[in-house]
């Protein structure tokens, strides 16, 4: 590993506390802006920290690949006026570090945290997948990675987890990624962060077992992807997880060719039945779908139900809905919605046909105020029963209501095919990480 600072850049490792004949934990400073002990890398620093260190990387440039398996913090540490802390990959690329919990896929995570027996903290850092030498398809890489783990990531920028030139097509390349083995947990807080040019998913959390809460983040997708790249979304929850999406800004996923695929600025995609789930207080759009809940139906008919999409402030839609709702029983309410190309509000009956079922039912879309939609205001499809629809504020839209638009071609179309997950599941318009 090359470390680089203006001055002179190392690595160092501060032990404080009193050997008591077991593991002790210590407050700790990483990197040659002390004169202490010193360590040539983050990892060397993260091998000899007991279990509940804090680990304080000091301002340069680490050319790494960092495995965290211990409850431990990592932070930068600002050494004088600078406090850049950069985490690149190796100068021979990025190398298999650990295998997806749900596909078997080989992952190449820059900075990997994975069955700790207590949180990780991680803060004021920057993860930059610029130079990872990733030219294929078969290698998922990643920015940071929780597998079976849990902590918080708070004031970080995660940025260019984008495969070499040639290889956009591979739904891979995401930056901040959650995901829990059966039987396991995983419960994760992204906080006040930056996350961009992410080439597949901005911040995802899936799977039975993970609680992912993504609180007052900036996430911006790379805007109209051609046909033949990956499909964006901004943040994700998927396969039977759970948590909140509160306060963040989301903007610019959008897929070239909506017949083939859509980008959603947040996804809920098959997410855990009846949990809670919260989606308030967001600005997105400049997108093709700012919000959608989403059911595919064959991990279990009843799967993303029960969410509560409240105070998002939603505009600029490209291609479909502002909000568009493909499970039953959630709440839509007090959003701000303007300039949709279809509906402000979607209940869309399009997702029950793949278990038999009924999607679009007995919601409540209440209290939203709606300006410029290019199809209605609220959009509840024939045959969706149970749904609560007034009141609503409507502004210059055709209709307030309305129960058919002219929506562009369905999409049905295999994940193994667009995606190259090993999980072939029928998707229909989205492309969730997998």
């Amino acid at each position: 590993m090359h470390v680089t600072r203006s001055s002179a850049s190392f690595l160092l490792l501060l032990l404080l506390g009193v050997f008591t004949g077991q593991a002790f934990s210590s407050t700790i400073a990483v990197g040659g802006c002390q004169n202490l002990l010193n360590y040539a890398t983050i990892q060397e620093a993260v091998n000899a920290a007991p279990a509940g260190s804090t680990i304080r990387v000091c301002p340069g440039t680490y050319r790494e690949q960092v495995v965290i398996n211990k409850n431990l913090t990592l932070e930068g540490y600002q050494y004088v006026l600078d406090d850049a802390v950069l985490i690149v990959p190796p100068t021979t690329g990025l190398v298999q570090n650990t295998t997806d919990v749900d596909t078997g896929n080989p992952i190449a995570a820059q900075l990997l945290v994975q069955n700790t027996a207590g949180p990780v903290s991680i803060s004021g850092l920057t993860v930059d997948g610029t130079g990872n030498l990733v030219a294929t398809c078969g290698l998922d890489l990643q920015g940071i990675l929780f597998q079976n783990a849990s902590g918080t990531v708070n004031h970080v920028a995660v940025r260019n987890q984008t495969p070499q030139p040639g290889y956009g097509g591979c739904q891979i390349g995401e930056s901040i990624y959650v995901q829990t083995a059966t039987g396991q947990t995983s419960a994760v807080t992204v906080e006040h962060s930056s996350v961009h040019n992410y080439n597949k998913n901005g911040i995802t959390g899936n799977d039975t077992g993970t609680t992912l809460t993504v609180t007052g983040n900036y996430v911006q997708g790379a805007g109209v992807v051609p046909s033949g790249g990956a499909a964006q979304n901004g943040i994700e929850l998927g396969f039977g997880a759970t948590g909140t999406i509160t306060a963040n800004t989301v903007i610019d996923n959008i897929y070239g060719d909506p017949t083939i695929a859509a980008s959603a600025d947040i996804l809920l995609y098959d997410t855990a039945e009846n949990s809670g789930i919260t989606v308030s207080s967001n600005t997105v759009g400049n997108s093709q779908l700012p919000i959608a809940l989403y059911t595919l139906g064959d991990d279990g008919a009843n799967l993303g139900d029960g969410v509560t999409v409240t105070s998002n402030k939603v505009f600029g839609t490209s291609t479909y809905d502002a909000i568009d709702v493909c499970t039953n029983g959630n709440t839509v309410r007090s959003n701000t919605i303007l300039n949709s190309a279809e509906s402000g509000v979607h209940l869309d009956a399009s997702c029950g046909a793949y278990f038999g079922g009924a999607t679009g039912n007995n919601n409540i879309a209440t209290g939203n105020t709606i300006v410029e939609s290019a199809c209605a205001g609220i959009l509840a499809d024939t045959g969706t029963t149970g749904n609560t629809t007034s009141p609503n504020t409507y502004f210059t839209v055709p209709t307030t209501m309305a129960a058919v638009c002219n929506d562009p071609p369905p999409v049905h179309i295999q994940d193994a095919i667009l995606a190259g997950h090993t999980r072939a599941k029928a998707a229909h318009k989205f492309s969730p990480a997998r």
